[in-house]
């Protein structure tokens, strides 16, 4: 096929017989002796011949990183105050309560990690993004909550606890890490496609508050209640409901990825992003204000598990709306004849993705991390046409071509006979 675009010759489809036909039958000429006692007493196979490794691919070009990547000022500045994080919690907790609570505090940080690596499998966000949406949770939002809470202390004096969880904290603490989903879209806007990228920055955003948040709390407890008191709150908050932090802030991300689809600005997934923040506080204050009223375990299973199952048939109706949205813009190239109909499918649907890549690790050599690049750079494919389309990407018509030549190039590894 040329890179011109011809119609490209690809046979067969995932799952049936290669194009190449069945390999020839080796054939044994039987070894004769001069009679039945001058046999070989014992037989000694030989050695079995090593499998043959799977095609490399030679270096390829790729895409354009500007507009992709987090601002190296911005991960100084989280340094900087994540020391000063630092030193706070080691004067006001000690540093054995403040070990304590952060190892128990990755427990439901690497559940919400695995349950956003579900939604991303297919197109993972860029490394640096990825950071920085954790760090800024778990650095910058937890930084100016603590501020705005020591100003309102100074202003106001002490406040209701009922103010406190179900007012202060989903205004604050929602501001603060919407804050950082929309600099994510600022600095990063090529990474920023559509709603599951927002829901993906908005879920590590709030995964990376929830981890710093609950070092203090299981510190807390450690110090006030010992080892039942901490038990107690470790179940509660990492085990009963590590999702509750990421949920509401991706609904702010949900919300700027629906303006990002459409190609909006900056204004425009401000704006939009208001809208989400908005949404995030009243989720947040429900929540809260759900275990300060009657029986919490009542409450946990009448009210925050079924907003909790919403959430996530929510998330799969986005990936399916994705994936129809990757298989019409694939569907596009393949009419050009870049792909043939049967890619298509394999391609942009969970199903033939696993159909292609059980496919590929049937054929010699294992091929399966060949077929698991030539989904990716597909899918990156499908997201930059969308961008074209949106007009949103200075970049698109140079990352269309790399990732076009890259597709091209893994495809003809993957059929290498």
């Amino acid at each position: 096929m040329s890179l011109g675009g011809g119609q490209p010759q690809y046979s067969p489809p995932p799952g049936q017989q290669h194009a190449y036909g069945q390999p020839p039958q080796p054939v044994y000429a039987p070894t004769r002796f001069p009679s039945a006692l001058a046999k070989p007493e014992a037989y000694a196979p030989p050695a079995p011949a090593a499998p043959a490794p799977a095609p490399a691919i030679p270096a390829l070009p790729v895409p354009v990183r500007k507009g992709r990547s987090a601002s190296i000022w911005l991960f100084g500045v989280l340094g900087f105050v994540l020391l000063l994080l630092a030193a706070y919690f080691g004067y006001a907790l000690g540093a054995a309560a403040s070990v304590v609570g952060m190892v128990l505090a990755l427990v439901p940080l690497t559940i919400v990690l695995l349950g956003v690596r579900l939604i991303d499998r297919w197109e993972p966000e860029p490394k640096s993004l990825v950071v920085f949406a954790i760090a800024w949770g778990g650095i910058a939002a937890i930084g100016l909550t603590l501020l705005v809470d020591l100003a309102l202390t100074l202003a106001v004096g002490m406040r209701s606890e009922f103010f406190s969880a179900v007012i202060q904290a989903p205004v604050v603490e929602e501001v603060t890490k919407g804050l950082g989903v929309f600099l994510i879209f600022v600095m990063a806007r090529r990474a920023f496609d559509g709603p599951v990228d927002g829901v993906v920055y908005g879920a590590l955003v709030g995964a990376g508050f929830a981890f710093t948040e609950n070092i203090q709390y299981f510190a807390i407890s450690l110090i006030e209640g010992g080892a039942e008191q901490l038990t107690f709150t470790f179940v509660l908050r990492g085990l009963m409901s590590p999702f509750a932090h990421a949920m509401f802030t991706a609904l702010t991300g949900f919300a700027i990825g629906l303006a990002a689809r459409r190609g909006a600005g900056a204004g425009g997934a401000f704006g939009a992003g208001v809208l989400g923040v908005l949404g995030a506080i009243a989720l947040h204050a429900f929540w809260n204000g759900s275990s300060m009223i009657g029986d919490f375990f009542v409450l946990y299973i009448t009210a925050q598990i079924p907003l909790f199952v919403g959430f996530i048939f929510a998330i799969v109706a986005l990936r399916r709306e994705e994936a129809r949205l990757t298989q019409q813009r694939l569907g596009e190239y393949a009419t050009a004849g870049w792909f043939t109909p049967e890619e298509v499918t394999m391609l942009a649907t969970p199903a033939g993705r696993k159909v292609g890549m059980r496919w590929a690790a049937g054929l010699r050599g294992d091929r399966s991390a060949l077929m698991k690049s030539f989904i990716k750079d597909a899918t990156d494919l499908a997201a930059v046409r969308q961008r074209a389309v949106s007009g949103g990407d200075p970049h698109a018509a140079s990352d269309e071509q790399v990732l076009l030549v890259r597709t091209r190039a893994t495809r003809a590894a993957l059929l290498a006979y």
